[in-house]
């Protein structure tokens, strides 16, 4: 045997335990991808479509065409037992808002005068609209397992917002009127309740404070005593 071919031979004797080291790494690496995280999350992101409902409402008023919401953001999952099924999740999200109703607000030299639409009057819309930034708080119960991805869950909890920025706005035949509207309680807070199984969830958010500030009246001396209830579907992506 010549010294090529000896020398020939250890390189293709090294390329071999090189290719067989890989494979072997590559089966390891498999493995570990495939081996159960006894540590998991229901980390989430949420997307939520309601149908808003003002209760409370002063004399004579009442809600027309869809009032709706649209709740965005994400949610941490700290569990707080062994098998992982209960938790506290923590989040920050995105509220938009709308109320359509007959209870027009006008923005004058002494402050903002609301007065309900006569009824034989016609007008296209009137609403106010929200903008908030969310903290959501949540006690979570599941059936998800570490290899379980489709489960049913119960998430109750509490959710307090900012509002970033609040309107009214009406739009008659020959008049259109809106202006930011400083009477709004900047702060809202509620009891919120997700239950459902996989990606959709039945969704209600009951209101314990007031959408208008203390003080806020109608013309006719009625206190503004309305809040908010939201009723619609929640979905959570992994």
């Amino acid at each position: 045997m010549t010294k090529r071919i000896c020398i020939g031979i250890i390189f293709i004797f090294i390329g071999l335990q090189y290719v067989a080291a890989q494979e072997e790494n590559e089966r390891v690496v498999t493995i570990i991808d495939t081996l159960p995280d006894n540590n998991y999350r229901e980390d989430q992101f949420y997307i939520g479509v309601t149908y808003n409902i003002l209760q409370s409402r002063p004399s004579g008023i009442s809600q027309n065409n869809l009032s709706n919401g649209l709740h965005l953001g994400v949610i941490r999952d700290f569990p707080i037992n062994k098998k992982r099924n209960k938790a506290i999740g923590i989040g920050l999200g995105y509220s938009y808002n709308s109320y359509f109703h007959n209870l027009k607000a006008t923005k004058t030299d002494n402050g903002i005068v609301y007065q309900a639409i006569e009824s034989d009057a016609s007008f296209k819309r009137n609403k106010y609209r929200t903008h908030l930034i969310e903290l959501p708080i949540e006690f979570r119960w599941r059936t998800s397992t570490v290899t379980n991805y489709e489960f049913w869950r119960i998430y109750a909890g509490f959710k307090a917002g900012y509002v970033l920025s609040g309107t009214s706005k009406f739009v008659g035949n020959d008049e259109k009127v809106k202006f930011i509207n400083d009477d709004l309680n900047k702060f809202q807070y509620g009891l919120t309740l997700s239950a459902g199984y996989n990606t959709w969830n039945f969704h209600v958010y009951y209101g314990l404070n007031k959408l208008f500030k203390d003080g806020t009246k109608t013309v006719d001396g009625e206190a503004f005593e309305m809040s908010a209830i939201k009723v619609g579907l929640m979905f959570y992506i992994l």
